[in-house]
């Protein structure tokens, strides 16, 4: 495997029914079923569905006409009651065998005590449970109940407005948290691009612009930290805007005196950071094409 596949291989979430996107069902649907039939299926992760619209989801890929193969594998987003949703989707992966399958759980967990009881909820189910969490305060005893928990973190790098977007202190020091205690995590919102740079933050016509990070950026930062990159240099690769000082090779990928080889980076994706969640496939693939990185 060379390096950029080593980095990218199933990064990319597909949340189409949430914003900025913010698709209907059948939209989205199609869409995902469009890019795994693409040459950059290989990009593509699970599609990303609220556990409370299962059923809407399964009747619109019945509607497709299709019984395409492999599975489809979805990241159920848990509402407020884990354990009746965890439930439901025990049902629907029986009743959905060889068709669609979650496989990976959703939850906005603020608190310690909430991380233990969906932990303990979750136990029972096949699925990889991720823990989203407040940046501020400092988010180091969460993370240390998600690793005594043994769960997985994530992690909210932006969303429709400037405000929301967390600083580079904040995003290097929840994943040093991660790292320190051997805790993966996933990112979602505000990484549709490669590179960090000023970019519209919704798709309408004179959408505010704000300074977004890139993907790459952020992968690579949280790969090279868990390699012993300290955290100012990290906060330097966050903000890292020029695509020329990133050197892209079969073998591995380096910025200034910092590379991971291909080895690194697949375990790196395996073990510390997993994927983001993106309402757009299309975006990170054009921009990845037009930098001649795939």
């Amino acid at each position: 495997m060379t390096a950029i596949r080593a980095l990218l291989a199933g990064i990319v979430d597909y949340a189409g029914l949430f914003p900025p996107a913010a698709l209907d069902m059948p939209a989205a649907v199609r869409n995902y079923a469009s890019y795994r039939a693409e040459d950059t299926a290989w990009m593509l992760g699970r599609f990303v569905v609220p556990v409370n619209r299962l059923d809407e989801f399964q009747a619109a890929r019945a509607a497709l006409g299709v019984d395409d193969h492999p599975e489809w594998r979805l990241s159920g987003l848990v509402g407020t009651d884990v354990a009746a949703d965890i439930a439901r989707v025990q049902a629907f992966n029986a009743a959905q065998a060889g068709r669609s399958s979650v496989d990976s759980l959703e939850a906005r967990l603020p608190t310690v005590e909430a991380i233990v009881a969906a932990a303990k909820a979750s136990a029972e189910s096949s699925c990889s449970l991720y823990a989203e969490i407040p940046l501020e305060p400092d988010p180091a005893p969460l993370i240390d109940a998600i690793a005594e928990a043994g769960i997985n973190a994530k992690i909210r790098t932006g969303g429709l407005t400037p405000d929301v977007f967390p600083t580079p202190e904040q995003v290097v020091r929840v994943v040093r948290r991660c790292v320190e205690r051997g805790v993966r995590f996933k990112a979602t919102a505000g990484l549709h691009h490669p590179l960090r740079a000023e970019y519209p933050l919704t798709y309408d016509a004179g959408a505010p612009v704000g300074l977004m990070y890139g993907f790459m950026n952020v992968f690579l930062a949280a790969g090279l930290m868990h390699e012993g990159m300290t955290d100012e240099d990290a906060m330097r690769l966050l903000d890292e805007r020029n695509p020329a000082v990133f050197v892209v090779t079969s073998s591995g990928i380096a910025w200034g005196d910092f590379r991971l080889s291909a080895v690194q980076l697949r375990r790196i994706r395996g073990d510390v950071a997993v994927s983001f969640g993106s309402c757009s496939f299309r975006e990170p693939v054009d921009e990845l094409r037009a930098l001649t990185l795939i």
